[in-house]
C-alpha cells in the first residue's frame, strides 16, 4: 500500500518510519489504516508545493487519525484528566479524535513536535491560525483520493493552485454539510470559518 520512499532523520519520532507504519496499523482497522497513509501521500505532496518540511507532513499525514477508532471513554477520561474544556463532552468522535487525540499521539507515539501535534489536534475542525503543515494535513486528510464526494476533484484543484483557498473551501463547505443535515457545530469551526473564508473569493 505505502509507496513512499521515505527516512526520517529529524527525531520527531523516536524510531524509523516502517515502526510508525507498524504502530499503525496496529492501532486502526484496514480501510483506516489505508486512508492515513493516503493522506500521507497527499500531504507529501502538498509540503513539496509549498516549501513545507516533508518529513513532518509525512509524520502529520500518517498520526492524524491515530486515536480515529478508539472507545469513547478513552476521550472522556482523558477530557477529565487533562482538564480540558467541559463542553467537549457534549460531541462525539468526530471532534475527539483530532481536538483531543492529540494527546494520545504524544502519549503513546512519543512525538512531542508541537506543529505536528496542532496538525493532529486541527485537522478536523480547522482554527483560526494555522500553520502551513497544519493547512497542509486539514486539506490531505480532506482530498486524499480515496475520497469521493461532489466537487471533490475542484476541492483538489482550488487546494494545489492555494493552499489557503483550499482550507477556505474545505471549510465552507463542511460548515455548509453540517447545516443542511442538522448536525453539530462545533463552536470553534466558526471560528475557522470567519478567519478563512470570508476573506477568499472561493464560491
Amino acid at each position: 500500500m505505502s509507496n513512499v520512499e521515505l527516512t526520517y532523520h529529524e527525531n520527531i519520532v523516536p524510531y524509523d518510519r516502517n515502526e510508525l507504519l507498524n504502530r499503525l496499523n496496529h492501532a486502526l482497522r484496514k480501510p483506516r489504516y489505508e486512508h492515513v497513509v493516503r493522506v500521507e501521500q497527499m500531504a507529501i505532496k502538498l509540503a513539496k508545493l509549498n516549501d513545507v518540511d516533508v518529513e513532518k507532513a509525512s509524520i502529520g499525514g500518517l498520526v492524524h487519525d491515530y486515536a480515529k477508532q478508539r472507545p469513547a471513554q478513552d476521550f472522556i477520561d482523558a477530557i477529565k484528566k487533562y482538564h480540558l474544556d467541559k463542553t467537549l463532552l457534549d460531541y462525539g468522535n468526530a471532534i475527539w479524535h483530532g481536538y483531543v487525540g492529540w494527546i494520545f499521539v504524544k502519549k503513546e507515539l512519543g512525538i512531542q513536535d508541537i506543529d505536528v501535534l496542532n496538525a493532529v489536534k486541527h485537522h478536523t475542525i480547522g482554527a483560526k491560525h494555522m500553520t502551513k503543515l497544519e493547512q497542509i494535513v486539514y486539506m490531505a486528510d480532506y482530498i486524499e483520493m480515496g475520497r469521493q464526494f461532489p466537487n471533490v476533484d475542484k476541492a483538489r484543484k482550488v487546494t494545489f493552485d492555494n493552499l489557503q483557498n483550499g482550507v477556505a473551501y474545505q471549510t465552507k463547505h463542511t460548515l455548509d454539510y453540517l447545516i443542511q443535515n442538522n448536525k453539530q457545530v462545533f463552536p470553534k469551526m466558526i471560528d475557522t470559518y470567519n478567519a478563512w473564508v470570508p476573506k477568499s473569493n472561493i464560491k
